[in-house]
């Protein structure tokens, strides 16, 4: 089995993500990404971090430093004016990498907080993606999610008949995936704050706070 890790390169998803999705979700994701981001505190962890959409709902009293990953180079485009664009001193607290979910690059035990807002859907190895997530958390350390997940009976039949087009034209994003019993299955305690549709029936949702399960 091949152990390659994904090397995503989206230009015209980024460009389409940051021009069109981005401002319209404002609405929608802006109340969620506001409890997710806005809840993060020491020092924080943001994986796929895309084009940014989660900066302007930190509360940078509450975070020491930030660590971004986004493998995608198109994504770190439209992502990077938004660094620059920063106060100087919470500037010199973000730190941005290209490193994929699956692979990162910190010390265990390293991170207080983890934010993961859609991306969860578009890692290429799910479980793998979670075990470092776990790995990089502390003991004690918090997973603060926002993910579209597998629909039931005829909408989950409808996601997987469109997937291989929607996953061409999303950037590898996958509809039908079973994220909160994955979270469960990576050995995170998960508890469920919210569970809603983004926008349509083929995309509901869950927002929830997860800890390292004490084995």
């Amino acid at each position: 089995m091949s152990t390659a890790l994904p090397a995503p390169r989206h230009r015209w998803y980024a460009a389409f993500y940051s021009r069109v999705i981005e401002p319209s979700d404002r609405k929608t994701m802006g109340p969620l990404r506001a409890v997710a981001a806005g809840g993060a505190h020491g020092r924080v962890f943001e994986p796929g971090a895309g084009t940014g959409a989660n900066l302007a709902h930190y509360d940078w009293s509450k975070v020491e430093r930030l660590d971004l990953a986004e493998p995608d180079p198109y994504m770190r485009q439209h992502l990077e004016p938004k660094l620059a664009a920063l106060p100087a001193d919470v500037r010199s607290r973000v730190h941005l990498s290209d490193a994929p979910a699956e692979a990162l690059p910190f010390e265990d035990a390293t991170f207080d907080c983890a934010v993961v807002t859609l991306v969860l859907c578009s890692v290429g190895d799910l479980s793998r993606a979670l075990a470092e997530i776990r790995r990089v958390l502390k003991p004690d350390g918090e997973l603060r999610v926002i993910e579209h997940v597998a629909a039931d009976g005829a909408w989950g039949k409808v996601q997987r008949a469109i997937q291989p087009v929607y996953g061409w034209m999303s950037g590898e994003c996958q509809l039908h995936r079973h994220t909160e019993a994955a979270l469960r299955d990576a050995g995170f305690d998960v508890t469920v704050s919210e569970r809603m549709k983004l926008g349509v029936s083929i995309f509901p949702a869950f927002a929830c706070t997860a800890v390292p399960r004490n084995t």
